[in-house]
């Protein structure tokens, strides 16, 4: 014979309470005693008691959902193609940066019983259906991370004051939490780092000009340079991909041969830059120091190890969920800010 799934009264038997005191439990109701929530968990955990997570919703208003957004600028004119769209999937999904923030979200919302669901928004149909998603109350909120300055997402968010939180700062001022590092603070421990090896020829591959993260990294390396006796710091412009560190590298060298250390704005172009320096009989680091930047998987298993300016992304990514979680529950109700601060990790290439 089959046994009948468990119910609050068998959780109430099994705690010897009330079912409304194991109800205010279950729900989150927090005018309850410590002691007897322990009870009441301990109940639940003999019984195996699974709350209905519809009748929990209509209770708790909580989807138990939030929308994990990855979000770019699409090219306005709403005819992205499946050809596009599985394109922008890959770059996100190749990038080891993204599986560092669905590491971090997860490890936030699992022990609270939420659940991400991935969405990409990377052209005006997109964006549209996240919106709708969200209207329809489908999720609780959205963790969104632009891939491009000109994204228009951030600010349809506010504009329909639908809960929402920013991995990184806006271009564009928008009504809306975000996290971020100290990225200026980033570029001058990767100066720092390649002055205090006495290098004196110093160029540095950024990332897209119009990206807030690359300009402050990059400002804060040419302005410590600057103070250490180096005026100039020639700069050539990547796309935080492995092909562009490449291509930056290349441009580089064929200006600048007799360069002695590399500042690279991310993990995957350093990357492309020992490459580089590889296949032109360069040493790393004996003839050319290189510093990254993230402290991502690549640092560790690129040739060799790498010096790199730590992002701690995981830890940003919980936070930018905790930053949710607060204003869906009511305890935060104005935009706020969270700024990390970065951290030179020292491997062999630097």
């Amino acid at each position: 014979m089959n046994r009948h799934a468990p119910t609050l009264e068998d959780v109430a038997r099994e705690a010897g309470v009330s079912r409304a005191t194991v109800s205010r439990v279950v729900n989150g109701v927090r005018n309850v005693d410590p002691a007897i929530q322990d009870q009441v968990r301990v109940a639940i955990e003999r019984t195996g008691y699974a709350p209905n997570r519809a009748a929990r919703s209509l209770v708790t208003r909580r989807t138990g959902t939030v929308a994990l957004v990855v979000s770019g600028a699409g090219d306005g004119t709403g005819d992205t193609s499946e050809e596009e769209q599985n394109a922008f999937a890959a770059r996100v999904f190749a990038d080891p940066f993204f599986g560092r923030v669905v590491g971090g979200v997860v490890g936030f919302l699992r022990p609270r019983s939420t659940h991400p669901v991935l969405m990409f928004a990377e052209s005006p149909e997109a964006r549209q259906e996240v919106l709708r998603y969200l209207r329809q109350g489908n999720a609780d909120g959205a963790l969104v991370v632009s891939t491009h300055p000109d994204d228009p997402l951030p600010a349809l968010l506010a504009e329909a004051g639908l809960p929402a939180v920013l991995f990184a700062r806006p271009v564009r001022p928008v009504a809306l939490s975000h996290v971020d590092l100290a990225h200026w603070d980033g570029g001058r421990l990767a100066a720092e780092r390649l002055l205090a090896r006495g290098c004196r020829k110093v160029a540095t591959v950024s990332g897209p000009w119009a990206v807030a993260a690359s300009q402050e990294r990059l400002a804060g390396f040419r302005d410590t340079m600057a103070r250490g006796g180096h005026p100039y710091v020639p700069v050539a412009e990547g796309g935080f991909t492995l092909d562009s560190g490449v291509a930056a590298m290349a441009e580089l060298l064929a200006e600048h041969p007799d360069v002695e250390g590399v500042f690279a704005a991310n993990d995957l172009m350093a990357q492309g830059v020992c490459q580089v320096l590889r296949e032109r009989g360069r040493r790393v680091p004996d003839d050319v120091a290189v510093v990254g930047f993230d402290d991502s998987s690549v640092a560790a298993t690129c040739r060799p190890p790498l010096t790199s300016v730590r992002q701690p992304v995981e830890d940003m990514a919980a936070a930018m969920a905790r930053l949710l979680d607060e204003h869906v529950r009511g305890l935060r109700t104005e935009p706020a800010s969270v700024l990390f601060e970065p951290e030179l990790v020292v491997r062999e290439s630097a």
